[in-house]
């Protein structure tokens, strides 16, 4: 235990900010794994509705991701990382439902 007041005050301002940094990584994981099942739904049946979902989640967790950053619970490059997992799913999934459209050359 600590000795002195200013490493008992040291104790409880580090568990105040561990309990706040574990909601925002939290909210963080949560909202990843929302966006993730968003995708797969879309997958399996996509239509508009669905990539609206999963425009709404990806937007939500960016959010999140950005502010958790900010406030340096998350290191910036943590963030950039689950920010480029996230569009990496999302392009992998919506180029496979979606494939893009082949150009006709009508050259007469």
């Amino acid at each position: 235990m600590a000795n002195n007041k200013s490493a008992l005050k040291r104790i409880e301002i580090a568990e105040r900010n561990r309990v706040r940094n574990k909601t925002y990584k939290s909210a963080v994981k949560t909202l990843m794994k929302k966006c993730f099942s968003a995708v797969e739904d879309y997958a399996r049946q996509p239509s508009p509705e669905a990539l609206q979902a999963v425009e709404s989640s990806m937007s939500q967790a960016y959010s999140k991701i950005d502010k958790a950053v900010k406030r340096r619970v998350l290191h910036p490059n943590n963030g950039a990382r689950k920010k480029s997992r996230l569009a990496a799913r999302i392009r992998k999934i919506t180029a496979g439902v979606n494939p893009p459209a082949q150009e006709t050359s009508a050259s007469a």
